[in-house]
């Protein structure tokens, strides 16, 4: 499979909700919609949260980058093999995946849909190496797109591996 098969167009979102869990059903509706995931899908995202926070702190890789959060449940919940990115006007808060009772302001999400119970790691470990392989100043651009066909042509185009 080739990894630009790993975004769809119909799955880039951009979102001003404020609160975490309105924001995950926000994006679990549009994904419903489309097939991608199941039923059980929000309350099995919204549960993994609240037990393995996904926040993750961008200081490491550039002081002015924002917080992302990479938002994930089991992959019998889901249908489809995609990353979808969520750009988020306004900040959510997210536990921080390394420090699980400190709380991060996130302005970006990386949603992992992985229906092959073995592939999500792979997913993850492509979202960490696209953020480590990417210059500051790219990671800055696409953090700050606020328009979903921009997004979804950024990450096709930068997003290799």
């Amino acid at each position: 499979m080739r990894d630009e098969s790993i975004f769809a167009s119909d799955a880039v979102y951009v979102s001003s909700e404020t609160d975490q869990a309105l924001l995950l059903k926000e994006i679990y509706d549009k994904l419903l919609e489309h097939g991608y995931v199941k039923g059980d899908f929000l309350a099995k995202i919204i549960q993994r949260e609240e037990q393995f926070p996904t926040g993750l702190s961008m200081k490491t890789l550039g002081k002015d980058l924002p917080n992302i959060a990479i938002p994930h449940t089991e992959g019998k919940f889901v249908n489809a093999r995609l990353i979808v990115p969520v750009a988020l006007v306004n900040s959510v808060e997210f536990g921080n995946m390394v420090n699980p009772k400190e709380k991060l302001s996130v302005k970006f999400l990386f949603m992992l849909l992985e229906n092959n119970p073995d592939g999500q790691a792979k997913l993850l470990s492509q979202v960490m190496d696209f953020l480590a392989d990417t210059p500051e100043k790219q990671l800055k651009i696409l953090f700050n797109l606020h328009d979903p066909e921009t997004i979804y042509e950024f990450l096709r185009q930068k997003f290799t591996k």
